[in-house]
C-alpha cells in the first residue's frame, strides 16, 4: 500500500505542476499585447527521491513558480543605444529646422523664415553695378536701397528665427527635468518593492514596470545602470552623479544662467556633462548651445563686415547733393554694427534718402561713378573673415549642410542599431504565441496522463479490496 499511496502522491504533484505551469502560460497569452510585459516560463525542482532499501525511487515534480526571460546585459545594450539614437534624432530634428532658413527661397524679410541670402548679397552688389552706367539716376538709386533692405531684413529675419529656435529648444530642454525626476522616483519606489519581494529571484511584472521606467529615462537622458544586492539597482548620468540609489532618488532641478536652462544635482552644475551623456537632453543641449550659436556667429560675421565695408566706402564719396560723409554727419546705408555679436539680429537699412548714396568719389562731380564702382567691388574682395561675401555664405551653408548630413548618416545607423537589438530582445523577451500553443498542448498532455494514473490504481485498489476478484470501476 505504500508503494501504492506514493503513486497516488506522485501523480497529485503532477496535476498540481501541470495546473500551475497552465497557469503561467495562460498569463503569457492573456498579456501579449501588454506592452513591457516579459514572458514568463514555469520552473520545474524534482522531489527529494525516496531511498527504499538502499534503492533512490523518485517522487515526481514540483512547479517552484515562474521566472521572466529577461537578459539584462542585453536590456541594458538596447538602453544605451536607444540614449545615442534619442541624442542625434533630436539634434537632427534641431539641424533640419536650421537648415531650414538658408535654403533658396523667394521669401522677403517679412516671411517667417529668410530669403535666399546668397542671392540678396549678389543682387545688392549687382545693384551698384547697375548704377555705375547711370549715377544720378534715382530708380537705381532706389534700387540700390531697396536690395539693400531685402538684404538686412533677411539676415536679421534668419537670426530672430535662430533665436526663437534656441528659445523653444530651452523650454523643450527644460521639461525634460520634471520627467526625469518622475521616472528615478518610480524607479526608486519600483527598488524598494522588488527588494522586499523578491530580493534573490526575478520580481516578473514588477521588474517589467521598472525596465520600462529605465527605458523611457535612457531616451531622456544618458544613464548607467548599476545592479546592487538584493536584486536592487542604481542610476547614475553617464558622467557619474547619482539619480538613484536603491530605494532614494535625488532630484533634478533647472535654473537660468546667462540667459539659458542649466541643469542642477546637489547643487553642481551638470549641464555640460548632459549635453554630452546622450538622450533627448543632449540633443536639445547640443543644438541650443552648439549649433545655433554656431549660426548666429556665421551669420554675424557675414552682417558685421558687409555693413561695415560698404558704409565705410560709402561715407568716403560724394553722394548726388555733392557732401561727403563726416564723422559726425556719416553716409551710412545700412545701421553701424559696434561689435560682431549680435550684428545680424540689428543689421537693417538706415538711409532712406536715396540721393545720400555716394556713387562719386571724393572732390569728383556728382556724375562720377568711382565710388560705385568701389563699392560693386567689394563682392570680389575678401571682406569677411578672409572671403569674399558669397563665398563665406556658401561656406557657411554647405558646412550647415554636412553637419546636418553627418548627424543623418549617425542617426539611422543607431536607429538600425536599437532596432536589431530590440528585435533580439523580442525574440526572448516577448510572448510568442504559437510558442504558448505547443506548451500548453504538452501541458494538458501531461495533465491527461497524470489524471489516467488515478484511473490505474484506483482500478488495481479495487481488485485488492476484493481480494483478487476482477471487478470493474466505474
Amino acid at each position: 500500500m505504500g508503494s501504492i499511496n506514493s503513486a497516488l502522491s506522485i501523480a497529485a504533484g503532477a496535476l498540481d505542476a501541470d495546473q500551475a505551469a497552465l497557469n503561467v502560460v495562460a498569463n503569457n497569452v492573456a498579456n501579449a499585447n501588454t506592452t513591457g510585459y516579459t514572458v514568463e516560463t514555469p520552473n520545474w525542482q524534482e522531489n527529494t527521491p525516496i531511498d527504499i532499501n538502499g534503492v533512490q525511487v523518485g517522487d515526481g515534480v514540483t512547479e517552484t513558480g515562474a521566472t521572466s526571460q529577461r537578459d539584462l546585459v542585453l536590456q541594458q545594450r538596447l538602453d544605451q543605444q536607444q540614449q545615442l539614437a534619442s541624442a542625434s534624432g533630436t539634434r537632427l530634428t534641431a539641424l533640419d529646422n536650421i537648415q531650414s532658413l538658408f535654403t533658396v527661397d523667394s521669401g522677403s524679410s517679412s516671411s517667417a523664415t529668410a530669403g535666399d541670402i546668397g542671392a540678396d548679397i549678389t543682387s545688392f552688389f549687382d545693384s551698384f553695378s547697375s548704377l555705375e552706367a547711370s549715377p544720378a539716376d534715382n530708380a537705381l538709386r532706389e534700387s540700390v536701397l531697396s536690395s539693400a533692405s531685402t538684404l538686412a531684413g533677411d539676415i536679421s529675419g534668419a537670426a530672430s528665427s535662430l533665436n526663437a529656435q534656441r528659445s523653444a529648444l530651452d523650454q523643450e530642454a527644460s521639461g525634460v527635468a520634471g520627467q526625469v525626476n518622475s521616472l528615478t522616483k518610480s524607479i526608486a519606489q519600483l527598488n524598494l518593492e522588488i527588494q522586499s519581494a523578491s530580493p534573490n529571484a526575478d520580481a516578473g511584472t514588477l521588474e517589467d514596470q521598472r525596465q520600462q521606467d529605465l527605458s523611457q529615462l535612457s531616451k531622456l537622458i544618458g544613464i548607467n545602470q548599476v545592479t546592487t544586492e538584493n536584486n536592487g539597482l542604481s542610476i547614475t548620468t553617464t558622467s557619474g552623479q547619482l539619480l538613484v540609489s536603491e530605494g532614494q532618488s535625488f532630484q533634478l532641478t533647472t535654473g537660468t544662467v546667462s540667459g539659458v536652462t542649466d541643469f542642477f544635482l546637489g547643487g553642481a552644475d551638470i549641464t555640460s556633462g548632459l549635453a554630452t551623456g546622450g538622450g533627448q537632453l543632449s540633443g536639445y543641449l547640443t543644438a541650443r548651445d552648439g549649433d545655433i550659436p554656431s549660426a548666429l556667429s556665421s551669420l554675424d560675421q557675414l552682417a558685421y563686415h558687409i555693413s561695415t565695408a560698404v558704409n565705410a566706402q560709402n561715407n568716403s564719396g560724394t553722394d548726388l547733393n555733392g557732401a561727403t560723409g563726416t564723422a559726425a554727419n556719416p553716409l551710412y546705408i545700412f545701421n553701424e554694427p559696434t561689435a560682431v555679436s549680435g550684428s545680424a539680429a540689428s543689421m537693417s537699412v538706415v538711409m532712406t534718402d536715396p540721393s545720400q548714396i555716394a556713387a562719386a568719389g571724393t572732390g569728383k562731380g556728382t556724375g562720377d561713378n568711382s565710388n560705385a564702382v568701389s563699392i560693386a567691388n567689394l563682392a570680389t574682395q575678401s571682406i569677411v573673415a578672409g572671403q569674399t561675401p558669397i563665398n563665406y555664405y556658401s561656406s557657411f551653408v554647405s558646412t550647415l549642410g554636412a553637419a546636418v548630413s553627418e548627424v543623418q548618416t549617425e542617426n539611422t545607423a543607431q536607429n538600425a542599431s536599437v532596432t536589431q537589438l530590440q528585435t533580439q530582445s523580442n525574440a526572448l523577451s516577448s510572448v510568442n504565441l504559437n510558442d504558448e500553443a505547443a506548451a500548453m498542448s504538452k501541458l494538458e498532455t501531461s495533465y491527461q496522463a497524470a489524471s489516467q494514473v488515478f484511473n490505474i490504481l484506483n482500478t488495481v485498489m479495487t481488485s485488492v479490496l476484493n481480494l483478487g476478484v476482477q471487478t470493474s470501476v466505474a
